[in-house]
């Protein structure tokens, strides 16, 4: 059987620049033979002396690409662009800038005859950095557009700031983990790191990089730190005597607290744990265990106030905000902060971590974002399928995607799958490699997901 023709589906909000995108496809002499299908061809200004035929639905442009106009039905398009499969390598679907990419996806999945021709290869989103920011408090469209992005095209970069830039990036990974991020200016791309990726295959994800599926943490830094017994205090925001020393270790400060929104930090949730020793290994060691703490119930913790370990304290921030940790035993200390110390001025008096970790930006848009769990025993397939088909029937509107692998009990290879709204799809892959920890890790991107549900659900699987 012929491989399957990969499709990569484009979206973004209007203005992010798509249509440059599409034109400089259409143009340049990149030497791919790629079929274009727009859905408003009205929007696009191709010159008309680069394109031949130009009064068919399907026609070619000079550099052998080829264009169709999404008039008619998707389906119909794709199948009669079947007919020149000799004239093409890859097929790029443009939305509309106001169109949620869902439905396109879905039809590689609901389509028989389209599954066996076609592979979805990758949802690529444009984003806008000049004006994402306003876009997401405007509309749920761009965040959708965002959410399902296997690939997030940072578009305009030279219209913004290093610092709007930074805290643009760290807001569209909040709303998509899992998205590789590219910048860009003008569009201006290699076409390789937007076609042909297999960015939509999990297991070519898994394979390039194993943290693909790593859950969404809800904390975005950990430090550890070498304690002695006793008191130590914690320092938030500007304290002009320490700044050299601050800076010579490398700690970075953010006095304004500016979050994302431009609006200040009030608060942050800080936890406290014990180490084994001083390796990076120890933080990842606990990784499971702060995330337990923090779903416990925060405690409210005023300046001044002194912190235990093992429990989810609240801080409320002001001007130079000081608190005091308590360590019980001196030894290595994980402090892992909500938010990371460049946006609340965190230091440690005299104390310098000796280990830093950060983690994927936790969600701030509350509408949308990730939760990932992970766990190594292995799973009932028969409870696993009653509850992702309960899932997606009483949550499906709310869950963009997911995706995962699953160990199932009796099975010596892994089980991927992946959902787009409520359409799922999921097979036996590869076996699992015979030195690796059998795992199944689970990732969620939707509005308002409950992590409690989506944990008591997986522990309804367990075998």
């Amino acid at each position: 059987m012929t491989a399957r023709i990969p499709v990569t589906v484009l979206t973004g909000f209007l203005g992010a620049g798509k249509t440059t995108l599409v034109n400089r496809i259409l143009s340049e002499n990149h030497g791919k033979r790629i079929a274009v299908i727009e859905n408003e061809f009205g929007e696009v200004g191709v010159d008309q002396e680069l394109v031949i035929g130009a009064d068919e639905e399907i026609f070619e442009t000079s550099n052998g690409c080829i264009c169709c106009t999404v008039r008619g039905d998707l389906i119909r398009i794709l199948g009669q662009l079947r007919k020149r499969r000799d004239r093409f390598d890859s097929v790029l679907i443009e939305t509309t800038g106001l169109a949620d990419p869902g439905p396109v996806a879905q039809t590689f999945f609901i389509d028989e005859e389209l599954k066996e021709h076609y592979a979805l290869d990758a949802i690529v989103t444009l984003v806008d950095a000049r004006h994402i920011e306003q876009e997401l408090e405007a509309s749920p469209i761009a965040l959708e557009q965002i959410a399902f992005a296997d690939v997030i095209l940072l578009n305009k970069i030279d219209l913004v700031d290093a610092a709007q830039l930074q805290r643009i990036e760290r807001r569209v990974r909040g709303i998509s983990a899992t998205a590789a991020v590219i910048h860009s200016r003008n569009a201006d791309v290699p076409l390789e790191r937007v076609l042909s990726l297999g960015a939509f295959d999990l297991e070519r994800a898994l394979a390039l990089d194993n943290a693909f599926l790593e859950p969404a943490r809800p904390f975005e830094w950990a430090g550890l730190y070498q304690l002695p017994a006793g008191r130590h205090a914690l320092h938030t925001g500007e304290h002009d005597h320490e700044h050299e020393h601050d800076h010579a270790h490398g700690v970075d400060h953010d006095h304004t607290h500016d979050h994302g929104h431009g609006q200040q930090l009030s608060q942050v949730e800080l936890v406290l744990v014990p180490a084994t020793d001083a390796s990076a290994a120890s933080i990842d060691a606990l990784l499971e265990h702060a995330t337990a703490i923090f779903e416990t119930q925060a405690q409210p913790a005023l300046p001044g106030s002194v912190l235990a370990s093992e429990r989810r304290h609240r801080l409320q921030l002001g001007a130079g905000a000081r608190f005091q940790i308590e360590t019980a035993a001196s030894g290595c200390w994980v402090v892992f902060s909500e938010h990371a110390p460049v946006e609340f001025g965190l230091q440690l008096a005299g104390a310098a971590p000796l280990q830093q970790r950060e983690f994927g930006s936790h969600h701030h848009d509350l509408a949308v974002g990730s939760i990932g769990l992970s766990d190594a025993r292995a799973l009932d397939p028969n409870k696993v399928n009653d509850w992702l088909s309960y899932l997606l029937q009483s949550r499906g509107a709310d869950i963009l995607r997911m995706k995962g692998v699953l160990n199932l009990k009796g099975e010596n290879r892994r089980y991927v799958f992946h959902g787009v709204h409520m359409v799922f799809d999921g097979q036996l892959e590869r076996p699992w490699s015979a030195d690796a920890l059998r795992r199944s890790r689970l990732v969620f991107i939707g509005r308002n997901l409950d992590r409690t549900e989506l944990e008591a659900g997986f522990e309804s699987c367990v075998a």
